[in-house]
């Protein structure tokens, strides 16, 4: 009597002839190993034991599940590289203007705006720096002048001051006054100039009379008629003198 094959237990990974394979989520290659097995005696143990021995005639199905085919398969189709691996560079600073993007254009346009306001800034310092000299100077020569004609119109007392004084007649408060005057008069930068012996010089002396004489070497001032005056380095007046030539 032969007994009917056996039913395989579910929990095995294999199916039934005719039946359907297990589904899964992801995707599966099935490989099939059929094997006849040989004829065997059954005893009524064996019987007993349960699925683990199949009967004469069945063909045991084994399935082989393959997870990963798919990342098997991409690596079979792009083999790695046997060159030397490839190192990234480092990360270089994008330039808008080389790129030609409008950031980089509107960049351009900004420092070119900035280097025009910065050299109108530069040319104003300097027109405002030589505006403020120009002014100081011009303010010193205004002051000089205006000092100038009110001591220019002062110069003839002073002569008269100087022609009492040789003549003696500038004595008690009067010799007092005239020093305090000259004294008041030389803070302002009067200087006078002219003294007898002096030697002739063209540009501060103006000759009225000249004669010859043997005690001179050169042109000398022998007589100082009227003396002259210096506001600062500048001639206010020249000297009035007679001049003597060497014979």
């Amino acid at each position: 009597m032969t007994e009917k094959p056996r039913a395989a237990d579910p929990d095995t990974s294999g199916s039934t002839p005719g039946g359907s394979a297990p589904t899964d989520d992801g995707p599966r290659v099935v490989i099939r190993d059929n094997r006849k097995l040989g004829k065997t005696e059954e005893t009524p143990a064996a019987a007993d034991a349960g699925a683990d021995v199949p009967a004469e005639g069945l063909v045991e199905e084994s399935e082989v599940v393959v997870d990963e085919i798919e990342a098997e398969a991409t690596a079979l189709d792009d083999p790695a590289p046997t060159g030397p691996p490839v190192v990234d560079a480092p990360a270089q600073p994008v330039d808008g203007s080389a790129t030609g993007s409008p950031l980089g254009a509107e960049l351009e346009a900004l420092r070119a705006e900035l280097d025009e306001r910065t050299r109108d800034l530069q040319r104003v310092s300097a027109e405002y720096a030589n505006y403020r000299k120009r002014v100081d100077r011009d303010r010193g020569v205004v002051q000089e002048q205006a000092t100038g004609s009110v001591l220019a119109a002062l110069l003839p007392i002073l002569d008269d001051l100087d022609r009492a004084r040789e003549h003696g007649d500038l004595v008690g408060p009067f010799g007092t006054v005239a020093e305090q005057l000259t004294t008041a008069l030389g803070k302002f930068g009067l200087t006078p100039f002219g003294e007898q012996g002096d030697p002739f010089d063209p540009t501060r002396h103006e000759a009225v009379a000249h004669q010859t004489s043997p005690d001179v070497d050169e042109p000398t001032c022998v007589q100082v008629m009227r003396r002259g005056y210096l506001l600062g380095e500048r001639l206010l007046r020249p000297a009035m003198v007679a001049v003597a030539d060497p014979e």
